[in-house]
């Protein structure tokens, strides 16, 4: 039965590092939907349009690798306002194979990981604080929160240990 990773949290948390770590320890037939690159790339959209036009890919891409793949790792901020017919169809699609973390790190925290990405001068602190959502939790599926102490490498450890393959 396929399984769902999903990683959420404000922008420069370190969602996609640990999504491509993910992936890559994980190995074949792990698909990574990255959030960003659907709605950004894909749809070339941006704001409330992004979320609107991205929600029924999104979903369309969840039943595909429930599927196809033995796992999906979607990351992205992915607001609860947003997103909860997405979260509902990941519920009905998963069941309880979905492992669910929340990146839980003051706004101080995500500006200083942001600058250490390649993409550090696409946007900056104005940005982040108009994107900011303090504690935007799902509700319905438990996440695990990870906080500024927990590394990449614990984290991915973490989702592993949880899934109960080797970390």
């Amino acid at each position: 039965m396929a399984s769902l990773i999903l990683l959420r949290g404000n922008s420069g948390s370190g969602k996609t590092s640990l999504a491509k770590l993910l992936q890559t320890r994980l190995g074949a037939n792990t698909m990574r939907l990255s959030h960003d690159m659907v709605r950004m790339e894909i749809l070339h959209v941006w704001g409330r349009e992004g979320a609107e036009r991205s929600l029924p890919l999104m979903i369309s891409l969840l039943q595909y690798g429930r599927a196809h793949c033995e796992t999906v790792v979607l990351e992205g901020i992915l607001p609860m306002s947003d997103y909860r017919p997405l979260f509902e169809e990941a519920q009905r699609l998963y069941g309880g194979r979905i492992f669910a973390y929340y990146y839980d790190l003051s706004f101080e925290e995500t500006l200083r990981r942001h600058a250490t990405k390649p993409n550090r001068n696409g946007f900056g602190e104005s940005d982040m604080r108009r994107w900011w959502r303090a504690s935007d939790f799902i509700g319905f599926l438990p996440e695990t929160l990870l906080t500024a102490e927990v590394s990449l490498a614990e984290a991915a450890a973490r989702v592993l240990r949880d899934m109960g393959k080797e970390g």
